[in-house]
């Protein structure tokens, strides 16, 4: 195994590596923070099931949980310059560098999910703690703020953790479009050097820990947010 592994290589290439693990953490950061803004406001017209927004939305969450991320990606890549340039004039392919079309593919992506995560949650909760809200003389706003939203947070947030740790496998995928992440310096490094096994293998333990600890934090504050820490104000 000589020739196809040296250990004294993975020593070598570890700090090459780490440097462009940020571009993956900047797409999983837009990602969560715009993610969470779009998917709320979806959350929103299916709950109040706003007529056309409402179908607009139906077909939109099907078409992103319906297909891989990567079609997603190449999809916005190759087809939003060929929709916008032809409108305003511009040329998108060239002026825009490639991470934004990341951050946009990842943005409508993670809407969508996390519509589905938070509509759930907030269904999740018994009718009973609404109607007990307004029966104590409070405000639908204030049920839903004071009650139904603590108790959905907690439903939501373990599916929410899972996500956060898809978000960031699926980040790896930036590489194809030209980002030069995490996965594409480790490619370039096998094509400069002929060994592509040890950059590989400092990815793999880079993503295994980072999901290892994600999954453990999300954990961690799921255990802390129980049912019987909800206070109501």
């Amino acid at each position: 195994m000589g020739d196809l592994f040296s250990a004294d290589r993975l020593v070598e290439e570890f700090p090459k590596l780490i440097p462009y693990l940020i571009e993956n953490l900047k797409v999983l950061l837009w990602a969560t923070v715009f993610g969470v803004i779009l998917g709320l406001l979806i959350t929103g017209v299916r709950m109040k099931k706003i007529p056309i927004l409402y179908q607009i939305t139906v077909v939109y969450i099907s078409f992103m949980r319906g297909t891989p991320m990567l079609v997603q990606l190449l999809l916005i890549y190759y087809g939003l310059p060929a929709f916008i340039d032809p409108i305003l004039g511009t040329n998108i392919s060239r002026e825009w560098p490639p991470i934004l079309f990341a951050y946009t593919t990842f943005i409508l992506n993670q809407g969508a999910f996390l519509s589905s995560i938070f509509y759930g949650a907030i269904k999740g909760v018994p009718s009973g703690q609404f109607e007990a809200g307004l029966s104590v003389g409070m405000t639908k706003l204030q049920t839903f703020k004071r009650i139904i939203a603590p108790m959905a947070v907690r439903i939501a947030l373990p599916p929410f953790g899972s996500d956060f740790v898809g978000v960031f496998h699926n980040a790896s995928l930036v590489y194809v479009i030209g980002v030069v992440d995490i996965m594409g310096r480790a490619k370039s490094i096998g094509s400069a050097t002929g060994h592509v096994l040890e950059a590989y293998v400092i990815v793999a333990l880079l993503f295994i820990i980072f999901s290892l600890g994600a999954r453990a934090l999300f954990g961690f504050v799921g255990n802390k947010l129980d049912y019987a820490n909800i206070k109501v104000r």
